[in-house]
């Protein structure tokens, strides 16, 4: 619709407010600018917590088992004592090392173990899953050197020492010289295999409907090709 007075034509309707028909306006029916909040698909604040803390939970009690296999696979420390002093056995041997470097092979294949089955259960979890599976790591790793020292030979020295008697050999303690190297291994290698999991096998959000809708361009944007023209506006006569 427009205004003319025989000399002036003027559409009624202010150029910074769109017409009742603007294809840009609004979507067209049937579109959607983002998914509905209550998608099965997606848990709530109060769900993903209590999925974290179960992750966390249960990682942390598979350290139970990283510290037995710690205390069974690590190589042992032989140790002599004569009247006066402990010695190392063998002075140039790696055994206190390979204690070390079990630990944290094992750690790296139950980061590994633990990262593939929490995506697996909870593939669309939130942040504070992986939160949880950080945090379950870690503990997991303490429980692990704590149950590896418990278990492994007793940290009395010279009471073994006595108890073996001069030039019997025994075993030194089970400990770990790069202590927060170890601990973190797990937690490190779950973070990364959860990564590049999610970035591999993840689900992917899908694009609005109306992001692809191309409507047809009216007014001052139409082309050549258009059938308008600027300066006669739809439904105006043009100057008397």
């Amino acid at each position: 619709m427009a205004w003319h007075d025989g000399t002036v034509t003027a559409p009624l309707t202010p150029p910074h407010q769109p017409g009742p028909h603007d294809p840009w306006q609004a979507p067209p029916s049937g579109s959607h600018l983002a998914p509905s909040p209550g998608a099965p698909d997606d848990p709530d604040t109060a769900t993903e917590l209590r999925q974290a803390a179960v992750v966390a939970a249960l990682v942390a009690v598979s350290g139970i088992a990283l510290g037995l296999l710690w205390v069974w696979l690590a190589p042992r420390v032989p140790l002599v004592s004569d009247d006066t002093a402990v010695f190392l056995k063998n002075s140039e041997g790696e055994e206190a090392i390979g204690a070390d470097g079990t630990f944290v092979l094992l750690a790296i294949g139950f980061g590994v173990l633990s990262a593939a089955l929490v995506f697996w259960r909870l593939r669309r979890g939130g942040v504070l899953v992986v939160v949880g599976l950080a945090l379950g790591a870690l503990l997991a790793s303490l429980i692990a050197w704590r149950v590896g020292i418990w278990l492994g030979p007793s940290s009395d020295v010279v009471g073994r020492a006595r108890e073996a008697g001069q030039g019997v050999t025994f075993d030194a303690p089970l400990e770990l010289h790069t202590v927060w190297v170890a601990v973190l291994a797990w937690p490190f290698a779950a973070m990364g295999i959860h990564l590049l999991l999610t970035a591999a096998f993840g689900p992917r959000d899908v694009e609005p409907d109306w992001a692809y809708y191309q409507g047809p361009v009216q007014g001052p944007l139409a082309g050549p090709g258009s059938g308008g023209s600027p300066s006669s506006p739809a439904g105006g006569a043009g100057p008397g």
